[in-house]
């Protein structure tokens, strides 16, 4: 028999038995679903975390204080630790020739009130840097100036939380409100940017970043923001603001200087990690689902023993029977691959819609490499019966009732 002949009769024997083959499909096509929707789940994680580091600027170096490592013997009680000041990040940016941006940061927390309305936000004193380093600009108004760094003014923006909150649909404008006891105007409202990374952007005041140091009564940074201009010179703009750092401290490197690149590739990691975990964890369904299908195909030997006695006395050879049935167990696999991938890809699309926050993602290589091992399991699973089906003898597959 030529090739098509052999395939006409394999579909020919799986319709005589639709029930039993779809029952033996099944397995495989949930296999096959499995997978392609926990590999979705995994990519479209991954897509929503790049997404979200990119919401919040590109190429951006993280200078903290304090030196991430472990050496020498123990702690030298009173030692104090130098701290990131204005003076580095004016260092940071006169020589930085590498930088786009260079944004110093305070950090605190306070209550803003405005008449009898108060809430406790998170507040950020910047420089007028921070908003393109960051990638968050404002919206209506205008954002924290070098003139109101400079004369430490008491001037205000507001996320889009704070501003709905305190003022709903009033214009905020040249409003007045009163940040941790002190009266301060307000001069812009923010873009919307939502929840990035768990942490609500559009509830944060931004001040001047010397009247933040007055108001929480420090003169230290938690952060210094460096934007790279080139994404090729991460890693040379690390260097140079490390030196740069190292000479304005001393020579002393107390300090940390983190790649969000490499944040983000660490947590890829992780996540590619977890994925194929996942996905490992589906397949065992499709090797259940071949366990199955070999089930049925040592039935089907049992019961077509005749067939196979006669094939063989007019002639069929040992490999036209092994083709016969290995093609049997291919289509039933492969069949149950096709399903497996259109029930993954609509439960995919199923989830986009009923849970429009979860990110789902289903990538070409799941879907080719599911298929492909569905396949891979009607082979494997598929040869012993059918080398069983080829060894028979004619004359007592013939006597065999």
């Amino acid at each position: 028999m030529n090739p098509f002949e052999f395939i006409t009769v394999a579909l020919d024997a799986l319709r005589t038995n639709r029930l039993r083959s779809a029952l033996t499909m099944l397995g495989v096509i949930i296999g096959v679903a499995a997978v392609i929707l926990l590999v979705a789940l995994g990519e479209g994680t991954k897509n929503y975390v790049e997404e979200q580091f990119a919401g919040l600027g590109a190429n951006i170096l993280i200078v903290t204080p304090g030196k991430v490592e472990t050496r020498g013997g123990p702690p030298i009680i009173g030692a104090a630790r130098h701290k990131l000041t204005l003076d580095d990040a004016r260092i940071l940016e006169k020589k930085g020739y590498l930088f786009g941006g260079v944004a110093p940061v305070v950090f605190g927390s306070a209550e803003i009130r405005l008449g009898s309305r108060s809430r406790n936000v998170t507040v950020l004193g910047v420089t007028p840097a921070f908003s393109p380093v960051r990638n968050i600009f404002v919206e209506v108004g205008s954002f924290v100036t070098d003139a109101d760094v400079d004369a430490k003014r008491r001037v205000c923006t507001l996320g889009r939380t704070v501003k709905r909150e305190l003022f709903g649909n009033s214009n905020a404008l040249g409003q007045v409100v009163k940040i941790a006891g002190s009266r301060f105007r307000v001069t812009g409202v923010m873009e919307r940017k939502g929840v990035s990374l768990g942490f609500d952007i559009d509830d944060i005041v931004f001040l001047p970043v010397r009247t933040a140091m007055d108001i929480f009564d420090t003169d230290a940074l938690v952060e210094i923001l460096i934007s790279v201009r080139n994404k090729n010179d991460i890693d040379s703009g690390k260097e140079l603001a490390r030196l740069l750092l190292f000479k304005n401290h001393n020579r002393h490197e107390d300090f940390t200087i983190t790649n969000q690149a490499a944040m983000l590739s660490s947590l890829f990691t992780i996540l590619d990690t977890l994925t194929y975990v996942l996905g490992g964890i589906a397949a065992i369904s499709l090797l259940v689902g071949g366990i199955g299908i070999m089930n049925i195909m040592l039935v089907t030997v049992k019961e077509r023993t005749n067939e196979i006695g006669i094939r063989k006395a007019v002639g069929a050879r040992d490999r036209d029977i092994l083709l016969q049935f290995l093609l049997e167990s291919i289509t039933l696999s492969a069949s149950g691959g096709v399903g497996g991938m259109l029930l993954g890809m609509l439960g995919a699309g199923a989830i986009r819609v009923l849970v429009p926050k979860m990110p789902v993602a289903v990538p070409p290589w799941a879907i080719i490499l599911a298929f492909t091992f569905s396949v891979f399991v009607g082979i494997f699973f598929g040869v012993y019966p059918a080398r069983k089906a080829a060894a028979l003898h004619p004359i007592e597959a013939l006597r065999y009732e």
